[in-house]
């Protein structure tokens, strides 16, 4: 026989890292510890490899309740373990061993390969709109559209959630990768029908290329994904390939990332206050709150990007409380109404700690809790709605306004920004200051919904009077950008509140002329 009967064969067999685990909850079972025995394990096959089994087994007992001998099943669930149970498609793990032999096969016949890092674009919008079983169903169906769109013995797997990986096996050349991408982005465009309504998935997509000496296949899927993560900051729906120029800013964001960790402790911080105008009279309404490190503005997503770093949330935390120290003593001086507005992230704004911790910097600065914004982002409308209701319901308690930043960029939906109290809009740069048709379409659209909501609008990134008077005209309502101010530090804010002689300055050009910040705006 294959396998000798005596006990000792079968426990030999068994993987050293999962032996320990088989006899102790044989020996529960046995103990009356538990009503059965159950394990999955693996276990060596005659051919010296692994194999993943389901071990069941259930002990006869005498009137004692003493064990007496014991009968169970073992089941190969090795396909299970190594494939994704939803779509039926390679997991991860395989997928990793797969990469692996490719990489050997290149070292030895110099056959050339690429791996596609393929994430789908708004796929937690598709959630929230038409429940997880509907999102289940997209992702079934781009499994399959995946699959359609690659040759006979390439593999796609499903990673987690919405990322999906290619590996494509004997590519000539970058052009047998790209047709690939194009492939994919092809049939991802019919529409799907989920829950009685039609949606268009699209899909962001990296790709890393064997022409680089790779070693390890943790580092081709890292090249992929950098390039993923490249094409949907250009807006999703394209490819990028990972380049060597892609890989140099990858390791210096890292670097930044690391050296950011000790940056509060250096007192390598200080604010700087972007003004906030009245569109029309060019009035100062307030300042944005931003944070500079060495020189840089650094923008909230790069924040974002750098929390896996560690001590972000404690920056953050600063931030407010300097901010409203700062504003504090300026309201105290001059007795001006002035708003003070800051972004926080996401896992920032989620905490249950984020009520305290502006209660306290409110308290002690002295500034008035009904002049201080939050900007949020749309993807924080999005995360679990009892969540972000329960952040809401804390901040606004303070009498502190959530304010819904780079409105029109994202996707979130019309029922969000009706779901909750929001204080108002802050209209991405972007939009401001595009001329194309689509554009000009899409601009009034968005400034009738926020109309419609009763939400007013703050445009950033006005630059010219062109901008200013089309803004005005659409109804908006507060602006900030060149045309009015830069970012300054807090001793050019404070000029500004000083000119006004106990009323809040106007900003328009040729009326108040701020004292230049000594350092550049340029951010990561």
């Amino acid at each position: 026989p294959e396998v000798a009967t005596a006990i000792d064969e079968w426990f030999g067999r068994i993987h050293p890292d999962d032996r320990d685990r088989v006899q102790r909850k044989i020996e529960d079972h046995l103990q009356g510890l538990s009503p059965r025995f159950e394990d999955e394990h693996r276990m060596r096959h005659k051919d010296g490899s692994y194999r993943w089994v389901l071990s069941r087994g259930f002990a006869s007992r005498s009137y004692q309740g003493r064990p007496y001998r014991m009968a169970g099943a073992q089941t190969d669930v090795t396909d299970r373990r190594a494939y994704d149970p939803l779509t039926g498609l390679p997991n991860r793990a395989l997928f990793a061993e797969r990469l692996d032999d490719a990489l050997v096969r290149h070292r030895t016949r110099k056959g050339h390969f690429a791996v596609l890092f393929v994430d789908l674009d708004h796929f937690k919008a598709v959630n929230d709109t038409f429940g997880h079983v509907a999102g289940d169903q997209l992702l079934v169906e781009v499994a399959r559209r995946l699959e359609a769109s690659v040759r006979p013995g390439d593999t796609v797997a499903r990673f987690a959630g919405d990322e999906f990986a290619i590996l494509l096996e004997r590519i000539q050349d970058v052009a047998d990768a790209t047709g690939v991408a194009d492939r994919v982005h092809r049939a991802l465009a019919a529409p799907v029908v989920l829950s009685e309504h039609e949606t268009v998935p699209s899909a962001s997509v990296g790709v890393a290329l064997s022409l680089t000496p790779y070693e390890r296949a943790d580092d081709v899927v890292r090249d992929a994904d950098a390039a993923m993560y490249r094409a949907k900051q250009e807006g999703g729906g394209r490819w990028e390939i990972c380049d060597e120029a892609m890989r140099e800013r990858v390791a210096s964001r890292a670097r930044m990332q690391r050296d950011l960790r000790s940056a509060l402790d250096q007192q390598e911080l200080s604010v700087d206050y972007q003004p906030v105008a009245d569109l029309a009279t060019g009035e100062l309404r307030g300042f944005e709150v931003l944070l500079r490190w060495r020189g840089l503005l650094l923008p909230l997503d790069f924040l974002v990007a750098a929390e896996a770093a560690g001590g972000i949330l404690r920056i953050e935390t600063w931030l407010l409380r300097e901010a409203c120290a700062q504003a504090g003593r300026w309201r105290a001086r001059y007795r001006l109404p002035f708003r003070l507005s800051l972004n926080v992230s996401t896992p920032q704004f989620l905490r249950g700690e984020l009520a305290g911790d502006l209660r306290s910097a409110l308290d002690a600065g002295g500034f008035p809790g009904a002049a201080l914004d939050v900007e949020v982002g749309e993807d924080t409308l999005l995360c679990d709605a009892s969540a972000v209701a329960a952040a809401f319901g804390a901040v606004n308690a303070l009498g502190v306004g959530v304010v819904l930043d780079r409105f029109g960029v994202g996707y979130g939906s019309i029922n969000a920004l009706r779901r909750f109290r929001l204080r108002g809009l802050k209209l991405d740069a972007g939009l401001t200051s595009a001329t194309d048709r689509e554009t000009a379409t899409l601009l009034p659209a968005l400034l009738g919904l926020a109309a419609s909501l009763a939400l007013p609008v703050t445009a950033t990134g006005v630059e010219t009077e062109a901008e200013r008077a089309r803004l005005q005209a659409l109804g908006c309502a507060e602006a900030q950008g060149g045309l009015f101010s830069s970012p300054l530090d807090a001793q050019s804010a404070e000029a500004i509140l000083a000119h006004g002689g106990g009323a809040l300055p106007s900003l328009r050009r040729g009326v108040v002329q701020p004292v230049a910040s000594t350092r550049g705006a340029s951010s990561p």
